[in-house]
């Protein structure tokens, strides 16, 4: 094994033991926020479900079950097919600025990023990392090509290059270049950079949809 390729195990290594750390603490030091936000979204919807799961594409092309907080109205999904044609940004990827279907309080806890906070359960579980490209669905994947599949070559993140850097402001092809670049300057160093960076808008909210 090459100097190179013992490093990279062994960033791979700290990582993990790092992701599970500060996910356990995270969850633990957030749980009255999970409380506070748990409640707001049941007062404003009853009926409605506190958390939101999905199927989305991890690590060489594995499905997973990620989980946030709901955001939007609880058949979000079937109203998404009316949306469509809607979509502001290029690419396998849809987003919208005035999405409808959001919710008052679901605007503040995505302007936050709060609502992406169950991820840290995803984290635990090793579906998912700290740092790294944004979890794609399946309806994106099948639009893939060869190229855009090698964003699916490491473990998606809670954040990374492309949610720190403009997010929804940002193409397809501008979110697929910069979890390139992350793919190849990974390393603890930029992965602390990122989360600090991540905190910063969370405390600071940007303008990202």
């Amino acid at each position: 094994m090459s100097i190179e390729e013992k490093s990279r195990v062994l960033y791979l290594g700290i990582k993990r033991v790092m992701d599970c750390i500060l996910a356990l603490i995270g969850l633990v030091v957030l749980s009255p926020l999970f409380f506070i936000v748990s409640i707001l979204i049941k007062l404003e919807d009853p009926k409605g479900s506190v958390f939101f799961y999905q199927t989305r594409i991890g690590k060489d092309e594995k499905p997973f079950r990620m989980y946030k907080f709901r955001s939007m109205v609880s058949n979000a999904e079937e109203l998404l097919e009316e949306l469509l044609s809607r979509n502001e940004v290029g690419g396998a990827m849809f987003k919208m600025k005035d999405d409808p279907r959001i919710t008052r309080i679901g605007k503040w806890i995505r302007k936050t990023s709060i609502d992406e906070l169950p991820q840290l359960w995803n984290v635990i579980r090793g579906e998912m990392s700290l740092v790294g490209p944004r979890p794609a669905l399946p309806r994106e994947v099948q639009l893939y090509s060869s190229y855009d599949k090698l964003r699916l070559r490491i473990s998606p993140g809670c954040t990374g290059l492309w949610q720190v850097s403009g997010r929804s402001n940002l193409s397809f092809d501008e979110m697929l270049e910069l979890d390139l670049e992350y793919i190849e300057r990974r390393g603890l160093w930029l992965d602390f950079k990122l989360i600090l960076r991540t905190i910063k808008i969370i405390v600071l909210p940007n303008s990202a949809y």
